[in-house]
C-alpha cells in the first residue's frame, strides 16, 4: 500500500489502526496504538521505531518480511513475549531496544529468540523488573554484544555467572537497581571500557583491578570507602565519578592510570593527618577487615601516605565540592600540574593558600564558594601562581580583603565573584588617625576582567574610580544597600563596556541617577527598589532587558513604545507594582510592540478604589468611569467657564446700553463740540 518511495521522501500508509512514515530506510511507527508489527513496510526496510504502542507478543512471523533489518525499537510497550523465531529472517540486526516492557514474565522463550541473531551489537532491557538471573539466562548467549543496558531493573547481587560469555562489551548500564554486593562479576569482560553501576546501594569498593575500564560511574550509592589493587599496573582509568556517595577521606586511587576527571562531590569527605585542634595523625594508619566467605584479610592503609603514591599527573578536573574538608594536606594539589579545573565549593575551608610549589600553572577554573574562608594567602614573592586562570569564586566566605595585587599574576582573569563578603573597593578614603585605609579589594588595571559579581557585600558610598583600567561588561551590585547614595559618577569608568548590570535591591529611589552615558547597557536590573517614577535617562538607552520588578511605580511613560529604549527592548519585567488603572495607555502601547515579551505579565496588576485588577481585562463600567477621570482638563475648563464669560459679557452689555445717553453727554460737555442728530 505505500504510496511512493525514493531518496529523501517521506512515504506514508495506512496501517490499522493508525499510519506510519518513512523516511529513506527509516520507518516510524512510534505512538501509533498498534498492538502488532505492520506487515505492510517496505521490504528493505533497515530501521523500524515502534516505541510506545501496545504490543504483547513478537511472534514469529512479526518481521518475516524485513530481511535487512538492522536496528528494531520497541521500547515503552507491553511486551511480555519474544517467541524463539520472531528473529530468524532478521539475523543481520544490530541494535535492539526493548527497554520498559514486561520480559519478566517469559524471560526463557525470549532468550531463545535473543540467541538467533549472531550480529547483535547493542541491547537494551532497561525497566523489565528482571533479577540478576533472568540477565544471565538473557545474554547467555550473546557473545557478540558491545553494549547492554539492563537499567531500572530488580538486581540486587552480581557474580561471575551472569556476564560470562560476553567477550566482547565494552558498555555496560546497571544504574537504578538494588545492587548491594558485586562479586568478581567483571573479571572476564576483558574488554569492558564503560560501566555505570550509579544509583545502587554499594557500601564500598575494594581491590578494585579492572586495568581496562575507561570510564566508571558509582555515583549515588552508600559507598563509604573506595580502594583500588595494590599494583604497579597501569590503569585505563580515565573518569572516575564518586559523587553523592559517604566516602569518608580521599580514595586510595591505582599508582599508575590516565584519569583525567575525578568526581567526589557530595560525600562526608575529609583529610586526617592532622585535626582543627592541632593534634598530627600523619604516621595513623586504618585497617580494613575484608571477610570473603571463610577467610578474612586485614589490609592496612597509610590515609595520606596513598595519596602520595597515586599518580595524578594527567588529573585535569577535580571536584570536591559538597563534602567536610577545612584544609589540603602540604603537598596535596603539587601533585596536579595538569589541573585545569578545581572545585572546594561547600566545604569547611577556613584558610586557602597559593603558591607557585603547588604547580597550578594550568588552572582555569577555581571555586572556593561557601567556605569559611577569612584570609586568602599569597606566597611572598611569587609571581605566577595562577598564570591561566580565568574564573575565581570566592562568594559567600568570610573574606575582608584579597592578598594585594593578587589579580596581577592571574593575567588571564576574567571571572571573579566576591559576592557575600564584607569586601570594600579600593580606593577607600581614609579615616582620620590612621596611617593606612581599610582592608579593600582592588581590581584597578586589570584589563582581562570582564565579569563582576558584588552582590551582598555591603559596599558604602562608592567614590573615586575603583573600576579605573577595567573593561567589565556583566556588573551585579544587587543587595548593596548603601552602595548608591550619590550619582553614578564612580561607574563612569565602565560607561563604553558595560552590557550588564544589576542594581537589584540597592535601595535606589532617585529618578536624578543618570543612566545615559551607558550606550552600551544591554541588560538593567532595577528590581527590589523604590523608584515612585521611571527614571527619564532610560528613554535613550537601547537596552534588550529591563526589570522593573517590585518597585513603587504607579506607570510609565505613555511614549515609552516610540522611544529608543521601547523599539530596543525585547523583554521587559513589570509585576509588583502599584499601577494606576486608570493610566494604562504605556501598557497597551507595549501590548502592540510584536517583539516584546513580558515574561511575568500575568502577573502584572493594577489598583482602581483599593481594588487590585488585571490590566489584561478591565471591567466596562472601570474604563468607562476611567475615561471620565482622565478627559481633557482643557476642555473640562472651558466648559466650566464659558458660562461665567457669557454672563459677564450680558452684564456688561447692559450696563453699557443703560447709560450710554448719559456717556455721550459727558464727553460732548468736556469736548465742547457741537454734533447734529
Amino acid at each position: 500500500l505505500a504510496v511512493g518511495w525514493g531518496s529523501g521522501a517521506v512515504t506514508a500508509w495506512s496501517t490499522s489502526p493508525g499510519g506510519c512514515e518513512l523516511v529513506q530506510g527509516t520507518v516510524d511507527c512510534i505512538g501509533r496504538w498498534l498492538n502488532s508489527v505492520p506487515g505492510n513496510l517496505p521490504g528493505d526496510t533497515e530501521e523500524l521505531l515502534l516505541d510506545d504502542n501496545t504490543i504483547q507478543v513478537l511472534s514469529n512471523a512479526s518481521l518475516l518480511s524485513y530481511h535487512q533489518l538492522r536496528c528494531l525499537s520497541l521500547t515503552k510497550n507491553q511486551l511480555e513475549l519474544i517467541e524463539p523465531g520472531a528473529f530468524l529472517s532478521s539475523q543481520g540486526l544490530h541494535v535492539l531496544s526493548l527497554a520498559d516492557n514486561l520480559l519478566f514474565t517469559n524471560h526463557s522463550l525470549t532468550a531463545a529468540a535473543l540467541s538467533a541473531l549472531p550480529a547483535l551489537r547493542i541491547l537494551d532491557l532497561a525497566g523489565n523488573r528482571l533479577t540478576e538471573d533472568m540477565v544471565s539466562v538473557l545474554v547467555w548467549n550473546l557473545s557478540s554484544l558491545e553494549s547492554l543496558s539492563v537499567a531500572r531493573n530488580i538486581i540486587m547481587r552480581l557474580d561471575s555467572s551472569v556476564f560470562t560469555n560476553l567477550t566482547q562489551l565494552l558498555e555496560l548500564n546497571l544504574e537504578k537497581n538494588y545492587i548491594f554486593e558485586i562479586d568478581q562479576a567483571f573479571e572476564g569482560l576483558q574488554r569492558l571500557q564503560r560501566l555505570n553501576v550509579a544509583y545502587n546501594y554499594l557500601p564500598c569498593v575494594v581491590e578494585f583491578g579492572l586495568t581496562q575500564l575507561r570510564v566508571l560511574n558509582v555515583s549515588n550509592n552508600v559507598i563509604e570507602w573506595f580502594l583500588a589493587l595494590e599494583s604497579d599496573d597501569l590503569f585505563e582509568l580515565e573518569v572516575l565519578d564518586l559523587s553523592h556517595n559517604r566516602l569518608l577521606f580521599f580514595p586510595v586511587l591505582p599508582r599508575q592510570s590516565k584519569l583525567h576527571s575525578l568526581l567526589l562531590k557530595d560525600n562526608e569527605m575529609s583529610f586526617y593527618q592532622r585535626l582543627p585542634n592541632g593534634t598530627s595523625l600523619a604516621d595513623v594508619t586504618v585497617q580494613f577487615l575484608l571477610i570473603d566467605g571463610n577467610s578474612t584479610n586485614v589490609t592496612t592503609v597509610s590515609l595520606w601516605d596513598e595519596i602520595c603514591h597515586s599518580n595524578l599527573s594527567s588529573l585535569r578536573l577535580l571536584d570536591m565540592s559538597q563534602n567536610q574538608v577545612w584544609y589540603l594536606p602540604e603537598g596535596f594539589l603539587a601533585q596536579m600540574p595538569s589541573l585545569t579545573h578545581l572545585k572546594l565549593n561547600q566545604n569547611c575551608l577556613e584558610m586557602f593558600h597559593l603558591s607557585e610549589g603547588d604547580h597550578l600553572a594550568m588552572l582555569t577554573e577555581l571555586d572556593l564558594s561557601q567556605n569559611r574562608l577569612a584570609e586568602l594567602g599569597v606566597e611572598v614573592g611569587a609571581r605566577d601562581v595562577l598564570p591561566n586562570l580565568q574564573l575565581f569564586n570566592l562568594s559567600t566566605n568570610r573574606l575582608r580583603a584579597l592578598p594585594p595585587g593578587v589579580f596581577t599574576y592571574t593575567r588571564k582573569i576574567a571571572t571573579v565573584d566576591l559576592s557575600h563578603n564584607r569586601v570594600e573597593l579600593c580606593p577607600q578614603p581614609a579615616v582620620t588617625g590612621e596611617v593606612e585605609g581599610p582592608p579593600c579589594v582592588d581590581i584597578r588595571g586589570v584589563e582581562t576582567l570582564t565579569h563582576l559579581s558584588l552582590a551582598g557585600c555591603g559596599l558604602r558610598g562608592l567614590g573615586g574610580h575603583p573600576f579605573q583600567g577595567t573593561s567589565l561588561m556583566h556588573l551585579d551590585l544587587s543587595s548593596n544597600h548603601q552602595a548608591l547614595s550619590g550619582d553614578l559618577e564612580w561607574l563612569q569608568d565602565l560607561a563604553l563596556t558595560l552590557q550588564v548590570l544589576s542594581l537589584r535591591n540597592t535601595s535606589l529611589s532617585s529618578t536624578a541617577v543618570d543612566f545615559s552615558a551607558f550606550n552600551s547597557l544591554m541588560r538593567l536590573d532595577l528590581s527590589g527598589n523604590s523608584l515612585t517614577v521611571f527614571p527619564t535617562s532610560l528613554g535613550v538607552l537601547k537596552l534588550r532587558s529591563l526589570n522593573l520588578r517590585d518597585n513603587c511605580l504607579p506607570a510609565l511613560p505613555p511614549d515609552i513604545a516610540r522611544m529608543p529604549l521601547g523599539k530596543s527592548l525585547r523583554e521587559i519585567y513589570l509585576s509588583r507594582n502599584p499601577y494606576n488603572c486608570c493610566t494604562l495607555g504605556w501598557w497597551d502601547a507595549l501590548q502592540r510592540v510584536k517583539a516584546l515579551h513580558v515574561p511575568d505579565g500575568q502577573e502584572v496588576t493594577c489598583s482602581y478604589a483599593s481594588r487590585t485588577l488585571s490590566p489584561r481585562a478591565l471591567p466596562e463600567p472601570i474604563l468607562r468611569s476611567c475615561r471620565w477621570q482622565t478627559a481633557n482638563l482643557a476642555l473640562l475648563y472651558l466648559v466650566l467657564a464659558l458660562p461665567t464669560c457669557l454672563t459677564l459679557l450680558v452684564a456688561f452689555a447692559v450696563i453699557f446700553l443703560m447709560l450710554k445717553q448719559k456717556l455721550l453727554k459727558m464727553v460732548k460737555s468736556r469736548c465742547g463740540v457741537s454734533s447734529s442728530y
